[in-house]
């Protein structure tokens, strides 16, 4: 489980991230949310320890982060950036490998993975061509295939966060997408992820942290996180919102 309590994030002597107390429980998906500059990929950074606290602290299974050496921190806490660079003609299943590096189970068993990851994302089609030749939206998949095999089959113990991997996909992928990384938290798995489309979140998402201005807004249910109200406030959005007809989750519509 990776937590944090009163969270502070400096950029020179400017305070970007402040207050920020949570627990990103196994089995479940917490999504983030709020406008743009709101602090949602610094706090992900934070998370990760790409940034170190002004004041607080990141823990992972009860040992501040920072205590993990980088192997053993790689088997239990995967990122996926909200942009990946490779410039290497590495094959997709070379790139999905990239994700079983942390690990020592054997080529016949990482084969297995790198398998079952790439059908979870499903780029299974994309086997054997080039990274370099793929769009964007498959490369996010690609990527998204490789943090999956970096914590295959997900468990209680691991941790996931994930930077809008949604958004250069189009809509069926959206939910593709979503309906695995579910899959995964289903497992066992901790995920974080940051989105934009509050339907998304409304449906995939356990909980909600909505983040205005580097602090906390809300935190919560997507019923308690997704008023009209609060969305307003944070957003300046006007909204209707209804539950859905079939699954009963918040439906957002803007007026």
């Amino acid at each position: 489980m990776l937590r944090t309590e009163n969270l502070q994030i400096r950029r020179d002597r400017n305070v970007v991230l402040a207050g920020v107390s949570l627990e990103v429980r196994p089995g479940e998906v917490l999504g983030v949310l709020g406008p743009n500059g709101a602090g949602k990929s610094t706090l992900l950074a934070a998370l990760c320890g790409e940034l170190a606290p002004g004041e607080g602290q990141v823990w992972l299974d009860e040992q501040p982060l920072s205590h993990w050496k980088g192997g053993q921190r790689a088997q239990r806490l995967a990122v996926l950036p909200q942009t990946s660079t490779l410039d290497f003609a590495f094959r997709v299943e070379e790139v999905v490998g990239m994700g079983r590096l942390p690990h020592q189970t054997g080529r016949v068993r990482d084969a297995e993975i790198i398998h079952a990851a790439l059908q979870a994302a499903d780029v299974e089609h994309l086997k054997g061509r080039s990274y370099l030749a793929l769009s964007g939206g498959e490369r996010q998949r690609v990527h998204l295939a490789r943090v999956l095999a970096q914590l295959w089959p997900g468990q209680d113990g691991q941790t996931l966060l994930l930077d809008e991997p949604t958004s250069m996909l189009d809509p069926l992928h959206q939910h593709t997408t979503l309906k695995a990384i579910r899959a995964f938290a289903d497992f066992g798995a901790a995920v974080l992820i940051i989105l934009h489309d509050l339907n998304l979140a409304a449906r995939y998402c356990d909980r909600l942290l909505l983040l205005e201005e580097g602090r906390p807004r809300a935190i919560g249910c997507p019923q308690t996180v997704l008023r009209p109200d609060l969305l307003k406030t944070v957003f300046g959005l006007d909204v209707l919102v209804h539950p859905h007809p079939e699954l009963g989750h918040p439906l957002i519509i803007a007026r």
